[in-house]
């Protein structure tokens, strides 16, 4: 499975126009996630590409991009870490970011190892700018994302079935509650939560307001 920009800006919590910036090198220290499946158009992201995003985002809303450059240098450079970015737990705290491990922390701007006595869970759900980012494995109750499951394709919980599927059957005017005609034991519930979560994906849409990257 693979993500365009929309659906991993979607999961993730970054816009396109991040995802766009992020990806493009920026003088010497590069860029901050180059999409592993194709990194050319059509641009794809791999599953670990929006666990890697949802880490920017995250650390986005602490720390400078330009602080998040420096500690991914530091990263790779310094420390020699060139596993994908989605491998390493990076958490922002007061005027730095660090690389979290079981016991201690590196920290990635200052240097040195500090203890971290409280670290984020990348996978839950959290806000941003306002806007509430779901869970990444469950974005909707009834709508899962395992990367066991055709290839992290968002499907209906306990199904192989896409929720994007459901969702089309839905806008087309199908009601919820004959989507199980379809699609034996999809409940109208799960249809419900498949369309809200479709809709939520095409809120990242090309269409998205202008706003400042960073």
């Amino acid at each position: 499975m693979s993500y365009e920009p929309k659906l991993a800006a979607a999961l993730s919590g970054a816009t396109l126009r991040q995802l766009s910036h992020w990806r493009r090198a920026s003088g010497p220290k590069g860029a901050v996630l180059v999409p592993e499946i194709s990194s050319e158009r059509p641009i794809l992201y791999s599953f670990r590409d929006v666990v890697a995003l949802r880490i920017c985002v995250q650390l986005r809303e602490e720390a400078s991009l330009q602080k998040i450059r420096r500690a991914l240098n530091t990263l790779r450079e310094d420390l020699g870490e060139w596993e994908h970015l989605s491998s390493y737990k990076l958490v922002a705290g007061p005027d730095t970011i660090y690389l979290a491990e079981p016991d201690h922390a590196v920290d990635l701007i200052k240097g040195g190892n500090v203890v971290i006595h409280q670290m984020v869970d990348v996978l839950a759900p959290f806000y941003k700018d306002g806007r509430s980012i779901p869970a990444l494995l469950t974005p909707r109750e009834h709508v899962a994302v395992d990367e066991s499951v055709r290839g992290g394709e968002p499907v209906i919980q306990g199904t192989r079935i896409p929720a994007s599927d459901v969702a089309a059957l839905v806008r087309d005017g199908i009601p919820p509650d004959q989507i199980g005609e379809f699609y034996p034991g999809v409940t109208a519930e799960a249809a419900r939560d498949a369309a809200d979560f479709s809709e939520y994906v095409d809120s990242y849409g090309s269409s998205e307001p202008r706003q400042v990257v960073a």
